[in-house]
């Protein structure tokens, strides 16, 4: 898992699924829970991919180009 940085006041992570920027406080794809860790997404299609297949993307065997 990438560690979240931050950047001016908001906090930013990494999509997952696509490698996206994406911002905690208003992430475009919303939010998935997988082992008790909270990932965030910058449009519905990562998180559904990502709902799919979590420990693909996770472990980096799968990602999506954006």
């Amino acid at each position: 898992m990438k560690i979240p940085f931050l950047s001016g006041n908001s906090e930013t992570v990494i999509d997952p699924v696509c490698g996206m920027d994406v911002d905690t406080d208003n992430p475009g794809g919303g939010a998935a829970t997988h082992n008790g860790d909270v990932h965030y997404f910058c449009g519905s299609g990562c998180r559904v991919a990502f709902e799919k297949d979590p420990d693909g993307y996770l472990t980096g065997e799968k990602s999506i180009e954006m």
